[in-house]
């Protein structure tokens, strides 16, 4: 992901051009890279903490100077939806941050690029990485530009509700059979598990989905069987 034409593109892709390119590829180096790499080259999670205080900063000054009519619970509520997991990871996955990051074989097999928890780390980490090129004002333009449709849904109140039950209201709207999860296989040692889950509708498998922990295998089987059900 370092080579001019990668970097050219993935400019364009978030509208904004990096002074140090060792920043942005260290955004999107996940720690799985490295430690593959025996650990000689850094990774991305010191600027996801930063990203993350920069994110919240931004959104928090975004929503009081603009809607003054708005309730701090408000305010909270839809702050809340505009910087969770999903929302980032919806973002990331709009411009195809996934195909730019830098995953060891083994999170690439399970399929980390379209991971939520990943795609939503590396864009808090992009965002850190901005705030370090270019400054506050260039990190505030750059997460606005970004998130913006995300808070618009929000005032909306369009926001997320988990996979989960996403699909459960779109199933229920359309027939009455039952909805259950299981988990299909548990691999890897007691501190490092990934699990495989599988979602039924009527009996059927209609999504699977891996993660590091039960309930997100279940969301990304969620999210898979949304994905199929909105192409039909």
């Amino acid at each position: 992901m370092n080579n001019s034409v990668q970097l050219n593109e993935l400019f364009d892709i978030l509208a904004y051009e990096f002074k140090d390119i060792h920043l942005i590829i260290t955004a999107l180096t996940h720690s799985s890279y490295a430690n593959e790499a025996g650990g000689k080259i850094p990774y991305n999670e010191r600027l996801e903490f930063l990203g993350d205080s920069v994110l919240g900063l931004v959104i928090s000054d975004y929503l009081y100077k603009t809607y003054s009519d708005l309730s701090e619970g408000e305010l909270s509520k839809i702050r809340a939806g505009v910087v969770s997991e999903y929302s980032l990871a919806q973002r990331a996955r709009e411009i195809g941050l996934g195909s730019y990051l830098r995953l060891g074989k083994g999170e690439d097999n399970f399929g980390g690029r379209d991971r939520s928890s990943v795609l939503a780390d590396a864009m808090e980490a992009v965002i850190g990485a901005v705030y370090l090129d270019g400054g506050l004002d260039a990190a505030k333009t750059y997460v606005l530009n970004q998130l913006r449709s995300i808070i618009v849904s929000q005032l909306a109140g369009k926001g997320h509700q988990d996979y989960k039950t996403r699909l459960q209201e779109l199933l229920q709207s359309r027939s009455s059979l039952e909805i259950t999860y299981r988990i299909v296989r548990e691999e890897g040692p007691d501190h490092d598990k990934w699990f495989t889950a599988e979602v039924y509708h009527g009996g059927a498998t209609i999504g699977r989905g891996q993660g590091k922990s039960k309930k997100e295998a279940e969301q990304q089987a969620a999210c898979q069987a949304l994905s199929k059900l909105n192409k039909k």
